[in-house]
């Protein structure tokens, strides 16, 4: 069997893990924490999760084509649950032995022959340096926060002084406290919410520009049944101007836009204002638990002052400002080929480079929505490529997609595309002739990954009947689903 190092036993590491042992491969995945999990393992020190954590995506949305939550799990699981999903997850296909833990990559170069040597350094402070044929870097988007250029921020002077979102474990620390949370991204929404629900003295945001904010659940039923489907690709492709005025219609229909709660005005135009999927932020503003503020001009002592003249005292500035692009352990050549620098990371389709075959990345992109879809679809095209069940593009297709993708880990993409174009790149699209029966769950149902096993490499004989399962799983889904086509949101989004 070919070894394959994965370095990171997140989601992306364990799902790539799972496939490429399905394709005959032996991985070794590098964990520098004490458990599995990436994000949802919790530790502090690798981990942006904070005490009430839950997913905001749905249950449904939010697990792997093989393993479903166990039966009772709530629609939007909390942390501790998502991480006992991913621990079985990997029991089911043996992979704990596989794991270091508490090994960390030093250095990723090319070997002087073919492959890479990955060297790595155990907790002892034992280091040795290993040769593999094939390297999948799944360490992680999201772990080097990343602060904005504020003038005098580091004056700063109230008690609780100045944190990330990734550096929010403490909810009781902010009690009784004046806080103010910068960014309009979804940990920050849902850390405003936290502290506001926690006992707060008075919460405030600030952001540079105010996104359109879409409730995780529209009569009962999971946003992600709407918005997350293959039409919204297929609308997508077809004019993403267009798709972007229905998608608005429809959050302005079921959600409502946020002035109406008392929160910023957006931009009319939603590809400018962007979106965040929150439950309860924008009812806290209609309260006066949160209030929401423009960008923040100056930092003076505890003193914020806003870019409409306003200032205000806290006690505590947390920024959910987003992150960098963190991958100490390449070597120099391989960074200034991928042309690594804050948010940049130019690769094929998000996976492959040219110049350096027999290297993926796994997980480096940023979507708005679940992850564990597209994720897992990458997976399997990683597995695939490399077996040689599916064909790897050929040097000129990758080089002049290089071309079109400048920046793109820097963006946030349209979730549903992506999904799309990892299982067309994996051959697992399923087709709509075949499945007649199917064909309402499979266009206008989620993009759930049980749909990416009707047909291709590795389709279930019982794929069929899971795909109804979870299209149908909310009864309400499809009434509701056509009544809002044919409202105000009867647009080419969502018929």
């Amino acid at each position: 069997m070919t070894k394959v190092a994965i370095i990171g036993a997140g989601p992306a590491g364990l799902a790539t893990a799972r496939w490429l042992k399905r394709e005959g491969f032996e991985p070794v995945l590098y964990e520098q924490g004490n458990t599995l999990g990436g994000q949802w393992s919790a530790d502090p020190r690798y981990s942006g999760i904070w005490p009430t954590m839950h997913t905001n995506t749905c249950r449904e949305m939010t697990q792997f084509s093989d393993l479903r939550h166990e039966a009772g799990t709530p629609l939007y699981p909390a942390h501790n649950t998502m991480l006992n999903y991913l621990t079985n997850y990997a029991e089911r296909f043996d992979l704990p032995s596989r794991i270091r833990l508490r090994t960390r990559v030093t250095r990723l170069a090319q070997h002087s022959g073919d492959g890479w040597t990955v060297s790595s350094a155990s907790l002892d402070g034992t280091e040795i340096a290993e040769t593999y044929p094939y390297v999948v870097v799944a360490s992680g988007r999201f772990n080097q926060p990343k602060f904005p250029d504020v003038p005098g921020l580091y004056t700063f002077s109230g008690p609780c002084g100045v944190a990330h979102t990734f550096q929010y474990k403490n909810p009781e620390s902010y009690r009784d406290r004046r806080v103010l949370i910068a960014g309009c991204a979804v940990s920050a929404l849902e850390i405003a919410c936290d502290c506001a629900m926690s006992g707060a003295a008075r919460v405030v945001t600030a952001s540079r520009r105010q996104r359109y904010i879409m409730q995780k659940i529209v009569s009962g039923v999971p946003v992600e049944y709407f918005v997350q489907t293959r039409h919204a690709a297929t609308a997508q492709q077809t004019s993403a101007k267009t798709a972007a005025v229905d998608l608005k219609n429809f959050i302005v229909k079921t959600s409502g836009s946020p002035e109406m709660f008392g929160a910023l005005k957006p931009s009319d135009d939603l590809i400018r204002a962007g979106v965040t999927q929150c439950q309860y932020y924008l009812p806290l503003v209609s309260e006066g638990r949160i209030c929401a503020r423009p960008w923040i001009t100056a930092v003076t002592g505890q003193t914020v002052t806003f870019a409409d003249g306003t200032s205000e005292d806290f006690d505590g500035l947390i920024f959910g400002t987003g992150f960098e692009i963190n991958l100490p352990f390449l070597a120099d050549e391989v960074r200034q080929h991928l042309d690594v620098g804050g948010q940049r990371l130019d690769l094929y389709d998000f996976t492959f480079h040219p110049d350096f075959p027999g290297l993926a990345f796994a997980g480096f992109f940023q979507v708005g929505g679940p992850y564990f879809p597209p994720i897992e679809l990458q997976a399997r095209w990683i597995a695939y490529a490399w077996s040689g069940a599916r064909p790897l593009p050929s040097r000129q297709i990758m080089q002049a997609g290089l071309s079109q993708n400048v920046s793109q880990v820097a963006d946030k993409h349209h979730m549903p595309s992506l999904t799309m174009l990892f299982a067309r790149a994996a051959g697992v699209v399923p087709d709509l002739e075949l499945w007649p029966e199917l064909g309402d769950a499979l266009l206008h149902g989620p993009l759930t990954p049980i749909s990416f096993r009707l047909d291709g490499r590795d389709s279930l004989i019982d794929a069929s009947s899971l795909v109804l399962e979870a299209a149908y799983r909310v009864p309400s889904w499809q009434g509701i689903h056509h009544g809002l086509v044919s409202g105000a949101a009867s647009s080419t989004h969502l018929r």
